[in-house]
């Protein structure tokens, strides 16, 4: 069964990485799809979004990377997908979650969302809270993968993160 799990990515974090990793055990082949959001300001553009998701998930031979722009569901119906997997860490995620869910089964029935929570070291982490963090010069090591903590320091100017 092929499952995809979209988001923004931006950046990756160790929790995306729980749960890709997950995900991989459980679906034939799971889509890591970057989705085109433009409401969100990103600090790393789609490519380089990309490019370190393909860089982490490289040992994984049945995840694949891949762009999307539009209804999630459109793209699902592309990919022969049937499963759409997305983290919840609390209560005010399962909200919209919910609400997505619900919008995506009026708008394609056959696909299902299939909710994850995240391992507990990674409850509260959010690639909101990692830049943030970043900006301020603090510490990224524990929260993103070296080659994305190498990125932000990059992005940022700040030697810490």
């Amino acid at each position: 069964m092929i499952a995809i799990y979209p988001g923004s990515f931006d950046p990756v974090t160790n929790g995306h990485l729980d749960l890709i990793a997950r995900g991989a055990m459980i679906f034939d082949k799971l889509i890591v799809a970057v989705a085109h959001n433009l409401e969100k300001d990103p600090l790393f553009e789609v490519k380089e979004r990309i490019e370190l998701l393909e860089a982490v998930t490289f040992d994984w031979k049945n995840v694949e990377v891949d762009v999307f722009d539009g209804l999630l569901m459109e793209y699902a119906n592309t990919k022969n997908a049937r499963v759409v997997v997305r983290g919840i860490r609390a209560v005010s995620d399962y909200e919209y979650e919910l609400q997505m869910a619900m919008m995506n089964r009026h708008i394609e029935p056959q696909v299902e969302t299939v909710f994850m929570l995240p391992a507990q070291q990674y409850s509260y982490l959010s690639s909101r809270l990692v830049k943030e963090l970043a900006r301020l010069g603090g510490s990224v090591k524990d929260l993103v993968p070296p080659i994305v903590a190498e990125r932000l320091r990059a992005k940022v100017g700040k030697e810490d993160a």
